[in-house]
Parts: C-alpha cells; structure tokens; sequence
C-alpha cells in the first residue's frame, strides 16, 4: 500500500479514537454528575451568565487538521520504513 494511503488510514484511526474517547468521556461525566442545587441556589444569576453549550468551529478547522496529522504519520511511517526495514 502507498505511504499516502497508509498515512491518510492512519489519521482517520486517530480521529475516530479521539472522537470516540471525547464522547465517552463527556458520556460519563454526564451519567455521573450529581448537583448539589441546595448549595448553588444562592448563585442562580452567575450560573446562568456562565454556562456554555458546546462550541463553534469551522468545518476547514477538520480538514486541515486531519491533512496535518496525515502528514505527520507519513513522516513517521517514513522514517520506520528507512531506518528500521
């Protein structure tokens, strides 16, 4: 297989573990969180200017990211191919 393939396989791998990892993470905090309302009853007005749902990114950001990190595998797989092959 070529080293572009390999490479572009390989990054797709570490964004699929990041993602999965991201969701899991955020699904047991979720499933654990337990709040503690009688304590935060007094501060109604600040929680409600402070939270934040989510974030917004531009789809390019993914892109570019994923071409970054295919290039980055490609080195590596590169250089395990010349020096250790």
């Amino acid at each position: 297989m070529k080293l572009v393939m390999k490479a572009f396989i390989a990054s797709v791998i570490i964004y699929l573990v990041y993602l999965v990892c991201t969701i899991g993470i955020g699904y047991i905090k979720t499933k654990f969180y337990k709040p503690d309302i009688s304590s935060e009853w007094e501060s109604v007005d600040y929680l409600q200017n402070e939270v934040a749902f989510g974030m917004v990114i531009s789809p390019f950001f993914f892109v570019f990211s994923l071409v970054g990190i295919a290039c980055i595998c490609g080195i590596i797989i590169y250089l395990y191919k010349k020096f250790f092959n």
